[in-house]
C-alpha cells in the first residue's frame, strides 16, 4: 500500500525519517546531559555561607549541639541523609 499524493515521492519519505531521527538523537542527547549535569552537581559539596554568628565564639555546649545536627545531616553510607 503506498502512501497518496505528494507523500509518495521517496525524498518526502527520506525528509520525515530524517527529520524523525534527528529529532530522537537531539532529545536523548539532551536527557543524557542533564542527567549528567545533575549527578555532576549532586558530587560536588554545597557552597559554604558565611552567617553573622561564625563571629561569635561558641560554647561547648553549642558546639555539641552543631556537632549533633551535622552529623545527622551528612551522607550515610548509601548516600542518604541519616
Amino acid at each position: 500500500m503506498s502512501l497518496p499524493g505528494q507523500f509518495s515521492d521517496p525524498r518526502v519519505i527520506t525528509l520525515f525519517g530524517l527529520l524523525a531521527v534527528s529529532t530522537a538523537a537531539w532529545l536523548a542527547l539532551g536527557l543524557r546531559a542533564r542527567v549528567r549535569d545533575r549527578r555532576d552537581r549532586a558530587r560536588t559539596p554545597l557552597e559554604r555561607v558565611w552567617h553573622p554568628q561564625e563571629s561569635i565564639p561558641l560554647t561547648p555546649a553549642e558546639e555539641h549541639a552543631f556537632g549533633q545536627v551535622v552529623s545527622r545531616l551528612s551522607p550515610g553510607s548509601a548516600g542518604r541523609l541519616r
